[in-house]
């Protein structure tokens, strides 16, 4: 559909300002309700969609570039995902059109419409069933060394019936939610349980020492001496090579951005861009932060989880399990909000852009978290499976379909600065894709 470029009012009196694109809406006089979902949850929502697990191997990203490196090559990471969403939504308030994969059919007819949905199904199912497994391997250790038990066997110790037991009681009602605003809630929790993780990481800093005690056993602490403990600021290697993807990948929120600016309380394109720079620059923060604590702690001879160096050197440390406990419960928060943009993928295919259905809603939930459960439960490779198609889905959601579909659907002249701006987004995005693509296979080559 066209939207046509008239100013709208609230009906709360909301007096435009002079600019076109500030006070344009996306959903036009409906859209400026008061029960949309309010800038801070919206910034929330966005940051619980960015960060995850990946935040334990960013300081080991660090060790594997320097420190001035490393903060170079996140910053223009996170300035190019900043730049894809303007590219989304500048389409949006061009178009009218109000979805991810709208703007694939806007771009390629019904086959770039499949594309953008298959794509964004692949990317979430891999995500979640990721985070499935990862909550089903470490969740039960984890409250065991909370308990101090000594008995083996018991309920939970078993992953399965973990597993089982936070989805039923905590995924599936959240997931249920017919609004993603309405998760703004466990998204602020989910953002604090990060920040109590950058906090603990600062803190015990002071708390391990260097050089790290020789230990025969541990090939993670052997050979440390006196000249291990100075920061570099540049380093190049061949594991360089493996922090551009670590770090391209822990910005990606695009298929919840556009839901996000569906339902945001008077959703103009300027807001909505407010939202995503803030979101962004929280989490380039606490990404900075820990990443940085996390290198002047271990400095090389960080590993590549940085909670495992804890485990080793402060065990039983009551700070360092609550903070596993933490980044698990951040974790399990953030599977809810992935499963939006995947089941809205999953009707798009089925039914197209229809009226909301409470049936196709809960039939389509239940359907997609059994299909996850499984992946979770019987796959035990998954997170290498997924690696691969991660690899390429999360790059293609991040920077190539942005850049590619303003190329296609704006009028920009090919030499303008906007257009040869997006070329460079796909461009790079390409070379993040086929890098990470190729660090994956020679690992596997390494491993085997």
């Amino acid at each position: 559909m066209k939207r046509e470029n008239t100013t709208v009012q609230s009906e709360g009196g909301y007096q435009p300002g002079g600019d076109e694109e500030e006070t344009t809406t996306l959903l036009g006089q409906d859209a400026q309700v008061s029960t949309g979902s309010s800038f801070t949850f919206s910034v929330f929502n966005l940051m619980n969609a960015i960060m995850g697990s990946g935040i334990l191997g960013l300081a080991y990203a660090m060790a594997s570039t320097g420190v001035v490196g490393f903060s170079i090559l996140l910053l223009l990471v996170s300035s190019l995902a900043a730049y894809s969403i303007h590219l989304l939504l500048t389409l949006c308030d061009q178009t009218g059109v109000t979805s991810y994969e709208g703007l694939g059919e806007r771009a390629f007819s019904k086959a770039g419409k499949v594309l953008v949905a298959c794509t964004i199904l692949i990317q979430n199912i891999g995500a979640m069933a990721s985070y499935m497994f990862i909550l089903k391997m470490e969740l039960p250790p984890t409250i065991s060394s909370f308990l101090g038990a000594e008995h083996s066997g018991v309920w939970y110790e078993n992953g399965v019936v973990l597993l089982i037991l936070v989805t039923v009681c905590v995924v599936l009602p959240l997931a249920l939610l017919p609004k993603i605003g309405f998760l703004g809630y466990s998204s602020s929790l989910s953002f604090l349980f990060m920040l109590f993780f950058a906090i603990v990481v600062v803190v015990k800093k002071w708390s391990v020492p260097c050089p790290l005690p020789n230990n025969s056993t541990l090939s993670l602490i052997s050979n440390s001496s006196v000249s291990d403990c100075s920061a570099r600021l540049f380093i190049f290697s061949s594991k360089s090579a493996y922090a551009i993807p670590t770090m391209a990948f822990s910005f990606l929120c695009h298929t919840a951005v556009l839901p996000i600016y569906c339902e945001l309380q008077r959703p103009t394109k300027r807001r909505m861009q407010n939202v995503a720079n803030m979101s962004i620059s929280l989490s380039f923060l606490v990404y900075l932060v820990s990443a940085l604590f996390g290198y002047l702690t271990f400095y090389g001879k960080v590993d590549s989880e940085l909670l495992r160096g804890y485990d080793i050197y402060l065990p039983r440390d009551v700070l360092v399990m609550s903070v596993r406990l933490a980044i698990l419960l951040a974790v399990l928060l953030t599977v809810p909000l992935i499963h939006f943009p995947a089941r809205k993928a999953v009707l798009t295919l089925l039914r197209g852009e229809r009226h909301f259905s409470w049936l196709s809603h809960c039939v389509s939930t239940v359907v997609l978290l059994l299909i996850i459960e499984l992946l979770a439960i019987y796959v035990p490779d998954i997170r290498n499976v997924f690696g691969v198609v991660g690899s390429t889905t999360s790059t293609c959601l991040l920077f190539v379909y942005p850049g590619l579909f303003y190329l296609r659907v704006s009028n920009d002249h090919i030499r303008s600065s906007t257009s040869i701006a997006a070329v460079a987004l796909v461009v790079f995005g390409v070379f993040v894709g086929l890098l990470s693509l190729c660090v994956i296979i020679i690992s596997w080559a390494q491993t085997s």
